[in-house]
């Protein structure tokens, strides 16, 4: 049984990295508020006009081209789901998010990102005609933070989020202005993760301080209740894609007709960092179209 199950994983992996091979990623750059700021995107993908955009962002201390191949699954369906992928790029590799404790530049400088995301919607909606009404986002820790950000301070341009790995911070640590908007919002976070704790608490990362975040529970029912939401969600299991190991995920959901869907992926066992047991940007993907046909 060893040998096709490396076979299908060789196979699997050599076709990602074929993709990824392939793929014509091109930087590009806007200059906002004398500051150039990059991102990434696959010229060769050819889509309709009034396709969707996604952006898909990198965490604390990354990049964009190193969060490619996490996307590879995604990127790969482009042109077959009529949705743009941008990889943008945080000032000097961090994220002016709604942490007030950070010490990255981004926040002591105070980048203004809802200038540099609102020139992106633009700069791709004159490359690509895409339909300014389907613009998600979604990140991984400090990307996911990043997207919070852009639910609560600019929810006009963006129709719906997914935070992967990233809890809302607490009252005290929060920097941002929320506009209180209702929207859809998933979050997928991992119980054994020490560096975004599942429980809240201090964010643990070399080089930077992040202070504190809040419990996910709390930050799942922010959105939940400024959508309206109250009582339970609805549960129900992922099917266990990887038996050998100990990782299940819980999916706890609030959706009713005109209402936004909130959505948490509890990964039990769950750590921070991307898990085998589902493709997190392909369930993203999923989660924003569920939001496109309503």
């Amino acid at each position: 049984m060893i040998k096709p199950l490396y076979s299908c994983l060789w196979f699997a992996f050599f076709s990602l990295s074929f993709f990824v091979s392939k793929a014509q990623l091109i930087s590009d750059s806007l200059l906002i508020e004398g500051r150039q700021r990059v991102f990434v995107y696959d010229k060769s993908v050819k889509t309709k006009p009034g396709a969707s955009l996604v952006f898909v962002m990198h965490g604390s201390g990354g990049e964009p081209r190193g969060l490619v191949p996490k996307a590879a699954k995604l990127q790969a369906r482009a042109e077959a789901e009529n949705v743009v992928l941008v990889y943008p790029a945080g000032y000097k590799r961090y994220w002016n998010e709604c942490r007030k404790a950070s010490t990255a530049l981004a926040n002591t400088e105070n980048v203004n990102e809802e200038a540099f995301f609102s020139a992106m919607i633009d700069y791709f909606s004159k490359l690509y005609k895409i339909n300014k009404a389907n613009v998600f986002a979604t990140g991984f820790s400090g990307g996911g933070h990043m997207s919070y950000k852009l639910a609560l301070t600019m929810p006009g341009k963006i129709k719906a989020i997914s935070a992967i790995v990233a809890n809302m911070p607490t009252e005290e640590n929060m920097d941002c202005t929320p506009m209180h908007v209702p929207l859809p919002v998933m979050i997928t976070n991992g119980t054994a993760d020490e560096t975004n704790p599942y429980n809240g608490g201090e964010v643990k990362t070399s080089g930077v301080t992040l202070g504190t975040v809040r419990p996910t529970e709390e930050s799942f029912q922010y959105w939940a209740k400024l959508d309206g939401y109250s009582g339970p969600p609805a549960k129900s299991m992922f099917p266990d894609a990887n038996p050998n190991n100990n990782i299940t995920v819980e999916k706890y959901t609030y959706a009713q007709k005109g209402k936004p869907e909130v959505t948490l992926l509890k990964v039990v066992n769950g750590k921070h960092e991307f898990v085998t047991d589902f493709d997190m940007f392909e369930e993203s993907w999923a989660f924003f179209k569920r939001q496109i046909k309503k």
